[in-house]
């Protein structure tokens, strides 16, 4: 179909500018995903610091908070320019807007990271307490969590985010269980309480986390559904 007349390269243009729109949302779906993918990393190694009593892992993952923010900041910008220079409507719109969103859920994994490789600097400057079971698997446990949050977002699925909303409960259940068992170190050697302490604000920074991924799920679920769950409780999930 030719370009009508009096409107020279009108067609063309608008094929131009639709391009570059598909372009940047690949690349702002790209970024939340290298993000996310960073983040995964960065909780293993400072998982791998605590149980393994490495201090430099643990420094280093306090140093590499600088690229988690600096990554926070690059997807907050191409979001607003999205919506500043495309004017997406409808379901775009809501999917940049909440990119904002996850993009500072992820910011604050990362800076729970620095807070367990922080207590982790200081518990290796005394003998362990005891052997760490219940912390790797509410580790591991929150960061799939993370994964299928994110996999949700980009793809939209709002029944794989039900699922990860669900799977909260077992890392509450976990941080309970953490709790219960350092407790009854305190209270049997008060000598303890210092490195149980320490250990239990490291299970609180894990429950955080999968806290945030839950935050994630329910966003995709009102992202796709246009059903906001928040502070309703599972018996109201999809």
């Amino acid at each position: 179909m030719e370009t009508p007349a009096g409107q020279p390269g009108q067609t063309g243009e608008t094929v131009h500018i639709s391009r570059r729109y598909d372009q940047d949302l690949e690349k702002l779906r790209e970024r939340i995903l290298a993000m996310g993918g960073n983040l995964v990393g960065m909780i293993k190694e400072t998982m791998r610091g605590l149980v393994e009593r490495d201090s430099a892992a643990a420094k280093r993952m306090i140093d590499y908070d600088h690229e988690i923010n600096r990554q926070e900041v690059a997807i907050d910008e191409l979001s607003l320019n999205i919506i500043a220079l495309r004017q997406p409507a409808a379901r775009d719109l809501r999917f940049i807007t909440l990119a904002l969103k996850v993009s500072t859920d992820l910011e604050r994994i990362g800076d729970l990271c620095v807070n367990i490789a922080e207590r982790t600097l200081e518990l290796n400057e005394e003998p362990q307490l005891k052997p760490y079971i219940d912390l790797p698997k509410m580790a591991e446990a929150a960061e799939g969590m993370i994964v299928d949050a994110l996999e949700a977002f980009l793809r939209g699925d709002a029944d794989l985010a039900a699922e990860v909303t669900r799977r909260d409960d077992f890392v509450d259940a976990l941080n309970v269980q953490v709790f219960r068992e350092l407790l009854s170190f305190m209270i049997e050697d008060p000598k303890t309480i210092s490195r149980a302490t320490r250990l239990l604000f490291i299970g609180k920074y894990l429950e955080r986390m999968g806290d945030h991924a839950t935050n994630i799920a329910e966003m995709v679920i009102f992202m796709v559904k246009g059903k906001d769950i928040r502070h309703m409780g599972s018996a109201a999930q999809p």
